[in-house]
C-alpha cells in the first residue's frame, strides 16, 4: 500500500537540503495554508497626538500654588506658550493648558491679596 504524495512535496529527506540561494516559492493551491485563512485583523487605533510639554509643566507649577509668586507667573507662561504651540502644530493638551492657567491666575491673584494685607499691616501698625 502506497501513500499518496504529499501536496507541498515529498519529504524533506527525499528532495535534499533546501539551498539558501533559491528563495521557496508559495504552496501549491489546495494547500490548507497557501490562502491565509484564519480570522481577519483588526484595525489599528487611531494615532494620538502628543500631549504638549509645555502644557504638562503649566499644570504642574499651577498645582504648585504653595510657592504662589515665581509658580504661577511661570505656570501662565507655560499655559499660554503650550496654547499658542497646540494651535500652531495640532497637539494634545489643551486642557492641562487652560488648567494651567487658570490655576497661575488663581495663584497671583492669592500673591497679590497676600501682599496687599502685608501693605496695609505695615501701613497700620504705626511704622
Amino acid at each position: 500500500m502506497t501513500t499518496p504524495p504529499h501536496p507541498s512535496g515529498p519529504p524533506e529527506q527525499e528532495r535534499g537540503p533546501a539551498t539558501p540561494d533559491v528563495p521557496p516559492g508559495p504552496p501549491p493551491p489546495g494547500y490548507p495554508g497557501a490562502y491565509g485563512y484564519g480570522y481577519p485583523s483588526y484595525p489599528g487605533y487611531p494615532m494620538q497626538a502628543p500631549t504638549n510639554g509645555f502644557a504638562i509643566a503649566s499644570l504642574v507649577l499651577g498645582i504648585l500654588i504653595i510657592f504662589w509668586g515665581i509658580t504661577s507667573i511661570l505656570a501662565l507662561v507655560f499655559g499660554y506658550i503650550a496654547r499658542k504651540q497646540i494651535r500652531e502644530r495640532g497637539e494634545g493638551g489643551a486642557g492641562l493648558a487652560v488648567a494651567g492657567i487658570v490655576l497661575g491666575w488663581v495663584g497671583v491673584g492669592l500673591w497679590g491679596i497676600f501682599l496687599i494685607f502685608m501693605i496695609l499691616g505695615f501701613v497700620f501698625s504705626g511704622y
